[in-house]
């Protein structure tokens, strides 16, 4: 078994070289494990992992070898069915080839002239139509059915991630700047950006002058003091929350916990979806406390280095037309939005949490990775290596 664990952290591209295996082996059996599999989890990571970025796989491939077992046959398992499990049963739920069928409104103004008159007409409850505003079906207004391009009301979250608005007020959490786990591997990418400089008061001992000093002061101590040194980097980092961001919390939370402890300059600021004329520091205010996009870009100066981070996964209409906002009705576009903050910060990248093997299958994707002019990387290790490089 030992061999498989050796045999798979090669295959998985981790390192691990034969001594550090003999060594793991000789510490087994002096009984440093002492029989425990997380005494030997910890014992096997720190004899074949040398580097911080491999810890992850080393983690996956540790639980495939020694905790993949099955299930013994023959003992039965009852639970009960959540009330929430037996709700969804209720909703539609459509085959690839059914949505094909499903042919969208037309537009923008199309759908927007279309819902005035719906709801103008409409006076009674519905349920599984393809026209009126109502629960279970293929029109694009209501909840819990499938449209291409639909205005989702009264509905509890996401579904099919096509709604083009949503007439439902949302709350989004602030992300944890505190979290800790798992969050060494992002700053040992985040450190390719650094430039040290030593700012403020002296506080900090120079040893070397200290000594050069008192060498030359005939042996009398002379303390020479100097400003601690920081990075000196200036980043401006803005967050896509909310939606299908909720998925991606804990990358997120851990990217933003790493950078809070690399750069001493950081500036952080929410968004949903795409970046329009408003962004915001608290989720719990945004709707009565925002900041205009035109204030941070005067506030902030060009030497700043850009990051955004989002799934960029939305209707395209938020991205190109004026008013396309899953909110609110936006007076400018998103791309008009992007294109702005671009010009301002030219070094600027964007981090997207969606595999990168899937950008492909969402449009939206395809229009931000455009408009940054290909620096949209996935929000993996080797992607922020690739994203501070492109930074620095």
């Amino acid at each position: 078994m030992f061999t498989g664990l050796f045999l798979e952290l090669k295959e998985a591209g981790v390192p691990v070289s034969l001594r550090e295996y003999l060594d793991l082996l000789a510490a087994t059996q002096a009984g440093v494990a002492d029989q425990s599999v997380d005494d030997f989890y910890y014992l096997a990571r720190t004899a074949l992992v040398k580097d911080e970025r491999h810890l992850d796989r080393f983690d996956r491939v540790f639980a495939h070898v020694f905790r993949g077992l099955e299930k013994p046959e023959g003992e039965e398992t009852t639970a009960e069915i959540p009330e929430e499990w037996l709700k969804k049963l209720a909703e539609l739920n459509l085959s690839d080839e059914e949505k094909e069928a499903i042919e969208a409104m037309g537009g923008w103004e199309k759908l927007m002239e279309t819902l005035k008159q719906r709801m103008e007409e409409q006076e009674k409850r519905h349920q599984g139509g393809s026209k009126w505003i109502g629960t279970a079906g293929t029109s694009p207004f209501g909840a819990y059915g499938y449209n291409p391009e639909g205005v989702r009301i009264g509905q509890d979250g996401n579904r099919n991630f096509s709604a083009v608005k949503v007439w439902d007020k949302r709350e989004f959490k602030d992300l944890d700047g505190e979290v800790e786990i798992n969050t060494r591997n992002i700053k040992v990418a985040l450190r390719r950006l650094r430039r040290f400089a030593r700012e403020g008061a002296a506080t900090e001992l120079d040893i070397d002058d200290t000594i050069n000093s008192t060498a030359k002061n005939a042996g009398w101590l002379d303390l020479k003091m100097v400003a601690e040194r920081h990075n000196a980097v200036k980043l401006l980092l803005m967050l896509d929350i909310g939606g299908s961001m909720d998925w991606h919390i804990r990358a997120c939370e851990e990217l933003f916990s790493a950078a809070r402890s690399e750069f001493k300059h950081l500036e952080a600021w929410y968004f949903h979806n795409c970046l329009y004329e408003n962004v915001w520091r608290e989720n719990i205010r945004r709707h009565r406390q925002t900041t205009p996009t035109w204030e941070v870009l005067h506030t902030y100066p060009s030497d700043y280095k850009l990051v955004l981070v989002g799934d960029a996964s939305m209707s395209p209409y938020e991205i190109a037309v004026p008013g396309g906002s899953v909110e609110h009705f936006n007076e400018e576009s998103g791309e008009t939005w992007l294109r702005r903050v671009l010009q301002v910060y030219p070094k600027a990248v964007w981090l997207n949490p969606v595999p990168q093997e899937r950008w492909r299958y969402t449009g939206s994707i395809g229009m931000v990775h455009e408009i940054m002019d290909g620096r949209m990387y996935p929000l993996t290790l080797e992607g922020l290596d690739d994203a501070m490089r492109e930074l620095s």
